[in-house]
């Protein structure tokens, strides 16, 4: 750490002292603004008689340093807009301030002036992706606002080569090219977002409105300036910065969800200003949705294996088991009822102050807090094990297994009667970010910084669980593969009474993560092949994260009080709309309010469900880089860099024995550096034609979980779950090429193909031990523990257009199309079966060979109206022991419709309409008609009026 920091001031001291050297010119610094104050992304400046220019960042700031004395034109162009020239005047030793407002422009086709409405968003995002030198998707909010998105998880899934993941109806996990969410980056404003899972580095998408995010901004070729951690990609959430003028924004709505038909709230505001000097900006934001919502719900396990008692003993007492050829057939059949409401809140406060022409500080904060309450019904059936099943208490035939003994049980899931829990599990999920930084121009040196604490956590406090069980014989009915069922072969063995009280818990669960991130960076401009503009930047980062697990777990005896469930209060909770199928009646349950009101007092600590999942992880990285952006001709730009990492981790478990003897900590330190350089070169065809190409090299740290040194025996599962603090981090090369058409009429074509070859991946090994390494009776246990495959590679395209038809005739021309492709090829090898076998042609986790967006929109002076859909192709979501034992997420089709009516220059009614083909989440395990999970949401319809004041 000290070698570190001597490093930095080295690399300071050296920046500031070539700068008083070289500083013998004056400099220009500006901002950028729309017609209606906001910041201007990625314009133009250029000075062509100098060719001198740059571009705006995402605040609309800029600046050209070495300029000679003198008076010249200043043009600024961009994609939509209206083009302008300004004259400036430069003085030695001095930086001259500017501010340009910049107008959209109409375009004249076949001599009839054509204007085109709604635009002002998707320009900016590209003409940002233009100006960009490394292969980026850019998308504004405003523009996502298009879209009937909520949370920024759903407007990503919009982007090319993008795929969502779902949770309770809403995309949380985001999976870049192809690759699993840990192994892509999620920043904001730059800096790392911290997550809230407890055992994986996934950043939960669906914590942040998108109404609170500026842009988007998705780098599939990084550089070296950017963290390296990306091995899909890197995904920016930029935040709202201050207008130039006063802008007051508002939203109130509410709608229904059908599955549930309650209430939707939700509503927004924001407010900013600049002072009348214009040195000092403020915007204060916030956001709020009431969703009360839930999900119906089947799941299933299958299996191609069948055992029964055979009635006799060996030698040593243990019976001897006859297996049977049959059929694939479910083993256990689970139906879910949930029910859910999720409160979404989001605040931010963000300023900047301008001390002078060369120097800006900035303030940026977000808290972000979801509450999400939860009842669950669960009604379970699973198949006795084979000694425990004689012949009679089973049916197979001509292999087909209709019927056999099972445990069915009835679980309720809910909280404490609380004004927070409700009766239900209460998720409260926060995430903050609070970041200082500053733009500063010391001569012909540009200098920006910035520091940030930023915090995740998730705590689920008083999380209960009832379960009450029977054993009786059920029919097995998978002639609908899709849709399983298992029912009781005697509808009497239903009856409450018949359940016995199994158990009842409480546990209670957090996890937090934080992190300090401080980076500097230094440009100094350079122009190595005398072809004009091209700089050398370098700079530092250090980011400290710790990552902390702390639960618990606790069993109650109320077996004298309530002996059976029909000692309790009940609810039926059949429900004949069952979104699965009406067949699917799911009978009564403890009931959730009796559930929270029980005084839970005394309870058992059960070690075993706890001490493997605690830890605490502390992880170091220090950064360094060096590049040179340079244009080799007029035409032909190259950046060139490499970075360094090095990484610091301190791994703490628990050491167990027997499952829940605590006998001491295990710590485990390591620490690794990487070199990973990059070349990206962009060839400017024309001035709306441009190609690129990428060379990169990326990594991808382990899990926080995965690196605790923990053994986890678990006796009632036969399972043997273990830690492996030796894991590698996976590392990958890779390969872009990109090529972007863009239309006058602000649209794009694009397309290209990636490579990627990636090293020590990592997958979970699931196993089976051979003898009682791990303790007495041991032998024939399930193992599941995370291993480095050797290698795997990834091929893709990419191709997207969008465009507003402004060339059709009448009315026609305000339709828009938005379009985009992805293909994924991949394979993985090293990855090793229950047998020890190497596996072959097994796809890499996560892979969606297919990913497609469509929308086709209309936009008038005053209606605006857009039908979208999504679809993503099926994969492998996790690897089994084998093929037959794979789980994949299923083929998904979302289609969502949103319009807009514009009652005067500031007043709007909008409206919403999400899943109209009530898209189920789906896996499937080894075939696609053998359904592991379904589960349905239902649509979800809103309204409201958004209110928006500009003033300059």
């Amino acid at each position: 750490m000290k070698n570190y920091l001597k490093f930095t001031l080295f690399l300071v001291f050296v920046a500031i002292n070539f700068a008083s050297i070289q500083a013998q010119n004056g400099n220009i610094a500006g901002t950028i603004s729309d017609e209606n104050g906001l910041s201007v992304p990625g314009a133009t400046i250029l000075i062509t008689s100098l060719k001198k220019g740059t571009t705006s960042d995402f605040d609309g700031h800029f600046s050209l340093v070495e300029i000679p004395v003198g008076t010249y034109k200043l043009s600024i162009t961009y994609l939509g807009y209206a083009s302008v020239d300004q004259e400036i005047t430069i003085t030695d030793g001095s930086t001259t301030s500017i501010e340009v407002f910049i107008q959209p422009k109409s375009l004249e086709l076949q001599g009839v002036e054509v204007v085109s409405y709604g635009l002002g968003s998707q320009a900016k995002a590209l003409n940002t992706q233009k100006t960009n030198m490394n292969i980026t998707n850019v998308v504004s909010t405003d523009q996502i606002g298009k879209f009937p998105d909520s949370n920024v998880g759903d407007a990503v899934k919009r982007i090319p080569g993008i795929t969502m993941q779902v949770d309770q109806g809403e995309a949380r996990n985001v999976i870049v090219r192809g690759l699993s969410p840990q192994l892509n980056s999620v920043t904001l404003n730059g800096s790392r977002v911290p997550s809230a899972e407890g055992d994986n580095r996934n950043v939960q998408m669906d914590l942040i409105p998108s109404d609170m995010i500026q842009t988007i901004e998705v780098s599939k070729a990084v550089t070296p300036d950017m963290d390296a951690d990306a091995l899909g990609g890197s995904i920016n959430l930029v935040t709202r910065t201050s207008p130039q003028g006063f802008r007051l924004s508002a939203t109130a709505g509410s709608g229904i969800n059908v599955i549930t038909n309650k209430p939707i709230i939700n509503g927004s505001f924001l407010l900013g200003d600049r002072s009348e000097n214009g040195k000092f900006g403020w915007m204060l934001s916030a956001s709020y949705n009431n969703n009360d919502f839930g999900s119906d719900n089947v799941e299933a396990e299958w299996t191609d294996e069948f055992e029964y008692y055979s009635g006799v003993d060996d030698g040593d007492g243990e019976p001897i088991l006859e297996e049977v050829d049959v059929d694939s057939y479910t083993n256990v059949f689970e139906q879910r009822e949930y029910l859910v409401q999720r409160i979404r809140r989001s605040f931010s406060a963000n300023m900047d102050y301008k001390i002078d022409a060369d120097n800006t500080l900035f303030l940026k904060t977000i808290y972000n807090w979801r509450d999400d309450r939860e009842n669950r019904f669960a009604l379970q059936s699973e198949m006795l094990d084979g000694e425990d099943m004689e012949l009679g208490d089973f049916t197979i035939t001509d292999g087909k297994v209709t019927s056999f003994l099972a445990e069915v049980t009835r679980e309720t899931k809910g909280g404490i009667d609380s004004k927070r829990n409700k009766n239900r599990r209460l998720e409260d999920q926060r995430m903050q970010n609070y970041s200082l930084g500053g733009k500063h121009l010391l001569g012909n040196l540009k200098v920006d910084w910035m520091s940030s604490f930023a915090k995740a956590s998730e705590e689920r406090l008083n999380e209960r669980y009832i379960v009450y069980a029977a054993e009786y014989a059920v029919l097995n009915d998978n002639k609908d593969t899709r849709f399983p069922i298992m029912t009781a072969e005697d509808v009497a063995d239903t009856s409450l009474d018949n359940f016995e009280y199994d158990e009842l818990t409480e546990e209670n669960q957090f996890t937090k993560e934080e992190d300090f991130n401080v980076f500097v960076n230094f440009e100094l401009p350079s122009n190595i092949f005398g072809q004009g503009d091209g700089t050398i930047k370098f700079g530092a980062r250090t980011r400290l994260k710790t990552k902390l697990r702390d639960n618990n777990f606790f069993e109650f005896d109320f077996e004298d009080d309530y002996p059976t469930l029909a000692a309790t209060v009940t609810r039926d909770i059949s429900d004949a709309d069952f979104l699965a199928g009406s067949k699917y009646l799911i009978g009564s349950f403890a009931d959730e309010e009796w559930l929270g009101a029980l005084n839970l007092v005394d309870g058992e600590a059960v070690p075993d469900e706890y001490l493997r999942e605690n830890y605490n992880v502390k992880e170091n990285v220090f950064a360094g880089y060096i590049l040179t952006n340079q244009k080799l001709s007029e035409k032909v730009d190259m950046l060139v860099g490499v970075r360094i990492e090095n990484t610091k981790i301190t791994a703490t478990g628990n050491q167990i024995i027997d499952e829940e003897i605590v006998t001491g900590e295990i710590t485990k330190e390591s620490s690794y550096s990487n070199i990973l350089p990059g070349v990206h070169f962009k060839y400017a065809a024309s001035d709306a034609t441009i190609l690129r190409f990428a060379w990169t090299n990326t990594l991808a740290r382990p899990n926080y979980a995965d690196l605790v040194p923990s053994v986890d025996v678990i006796l009632g599962d036969d399972e043997i779950v273990l830690g492996n603090p030796d894991l590698e981090a996976t590392t990958s090369m890779n390969f872009d090429f990109m090529a972007e058409h863009y239309f006058e009429s602000v649209g794009l074509l694009s397309g290209g193909v990636f490579y990627k070859n990636i090293d020590n991946f990592i997958y979970t090994f699931v196993g089976e031990t051979a003898d009682d390494t791990y303790g007495e009776d041991t032998t024939g246990y399930e193992i599941f523990q995370p291993l480095n495959g050797e290698g795997a590679t990834i091929f893709g395209a990419e191709f997207a257009f969008q465009r507003n038809l402004d060339f059709l005739p009448g009315f026609a021309r305000n339709f828009s199309v938005y379009l985009n492709y992805t293909f994924i090829s991949s394979s993985a090898n090293g990855i090793m079966n229950e047998d020890g076998d190497e596996r072959e042609d097994v796809d890499l986790p996560n892979t969606t060979p297919n990913t497609f967006n469509a929308s086709l929109g209309y936009n008038d002076r005053k209606f605006s109206a857009r039908l979208s859909g999504n679809f993503t192709d099926s994969y492998i979501d996790e690897l089994g022991g084998n093929d037959f034992e794979d789980r994949y997420y299923d083929t998904q089709f979302f289609l969502d419709f949103n319009a807009n009516y514009k009652v005067n220059n500031s007043l709007s009614i909008y409206t919403s309409l999400n899943n109209i083909t009530n898209q189920p989440l789906r896996y499937f395990q080894g075939q696609k008609d053998f359904t592991q999970q379904v589960e349905f949401y239902g649509q979800r319809f809103t309204f409201g009026l958004k209110y928006d004041l500009f003033r300059k």
